[in-house]
């Protein structure tokens, strides 16, 4: 029942799911897709691929192969691969990943910037939107982790998380 945002790489991070903000087609080419891909191994986005097309809006769950946690949450913030974004999307990609963590009883959850990479999305509004998400299901995890590689990403969640 608590929030933690920490300065980490969630190829890394240790709890029950990560959330990767994924394309609909579940290719894993670039930024936190890519690099789960890379540390985790290509069985992630194979089954990713074989769930796809996944709307935004939905959210689908792998196997985590070599990762430390025990599934990929993956939530689609762009229809196809390299799209620009609006914040939109990154509140409908962070409510899909919470609401299918709850629905399959999930404890502890790692969710990254959503949307900033290729998606374009300023780390300002992407944090406000998953920040004001995740205050809103707290009481069903037992620690939501707000985990980035991104010094920008770090201070904009910290910035919403302590505004009441």
């Amino acid at each position: 029942m608590s929030i933690i945002v920490k300065k980490a790489d969630l190829t890394k991070f240790k709890c029950d799911a990560i959330v990767n903000p994924a394309n609909s087609y579940g290719y894993m080419g670039g930024g936190v897709a890519g690099a789960i891909k890379r540390v985790g191994g290509y069985a992630i986005e194979k089954e990713a691929v074989s769930k796809a097309p996944i709307r935004v809006g939905n959210a689908i769950s792998t196997t985590a192969g070599s990762l430390p946690c025990r599934f990929v949450i993956h939530a689609p913030t762009m229809k196809q691969p390299a799209m620009r974004i609006d914040v939109e999307n990154v509140r409908l990609a962070t409510k899909a990943a919470l609401e299918y963590a709850v629905d399959v009883g999930i404890k502890t959850i790692a969710i990254p910037g959503m949307g900033t990479g290729v998606g374009g999305v300023s780390t300002d509004d992407a944090a406000k939107e998953i920040v004001c998400l995740v205050k809103e299901y707290e009481n069903m995890f037992v620690t939501i982790y707000l985990i980035d590689r991104d010094n920008n990403m770090i201070k904009s969640f910290k910035k919403y998380l302590e505004k009441k």
